[in-house]
């Protein structure tokens, strides 16, 4: 009696598809379920509290790193998901523009720096989004630096001790430079989207 044939072997580099419930998504989560506790902690008591202002920074502190690792495990470990992709950048903005609306609120950061910095993050998503059909708009290198800008001034602006003529000047010095490079990088996002949908529309030779 012949022994029935061996199923056929699975085609080389078949990968499954990475279930949502993983630790970058577990930590994109994490991150927006801090904002409205960053926020809290933020306003509490018209933010003038040293103890609530320690807290919030900590907490906007954790959500950064958060979103230092998630991509990196992501990635690292093939674990980039559908959600992960729409999610991880709506913590990112949800966090960033709640610090600067909350200073702002606060008035220890000017409200046109903040509709500079918003006009500018929300305006660069809906132009991924526009051009989507056409390729991805990946970050750049002056965004990457733009975002780690962001994050070093605004967490220099939540501290608490900004009578502190040193730590006062480091902040706006360092806010100055990142409302620049948010500037810069959105005038080249522009240019990009437009290079990009003009190239797909180009008829091929």
């Amino acid at each position: 009696m012949t022994n029935p044939p061996n199923p056929a072997p699975r085609a080389a580099g078949h990968l499954h598809a990475p279930s949502a419930w993983n630790v970058p998504n577990a930590l994109t989560v994490l991150r927006l379920a801090l904002v409205p506790l960053f926020v809290w902690l933020l306003l509490r008591d018209g933010g003038t509290e040293d103890g609530n202002r320690l807290l919030a920074t900590a907490a906007f502190v954790v959500a950064i790193v958060t979103d230092r690792f998630d991509g990196d495990i992501a990635r690292r470990w093939n674990l980039v998901t559908n959600f992960g992709k729409i999610a991880d950048p709506i913590a990112d903005k949800a966090l960033t523009g709640a610090a600067f609306i909350g200073l702002s609120i606060l008035g220890e950061l000017p409200w046109w720096v903040t509709v500079v910095v918003m006009v500018r993050e929300w305006g660069v998503t809906a132009l991924r989004f526009w051009v989507i059909r056409h390729g991805v708009m990946p970050a750049s290198r002056g965004g990457k630096l733009k975002t780690v800008l962001q994050a070093i001034a605004l967490g220099l602006y939540l501290l608490p001790w900004q009578s502190v003529a040193v730590l006062h000047w480091t902040a706006m010095v360092v806010m100055a430079a990142a409302v620049i490079v948010t500037i810069v990088t959105g005038i080249d996002y522009v240019g990009r989207a437009i290079r990009l949908r003009n190239a797909a529309k180009r008829p091929l030779p």
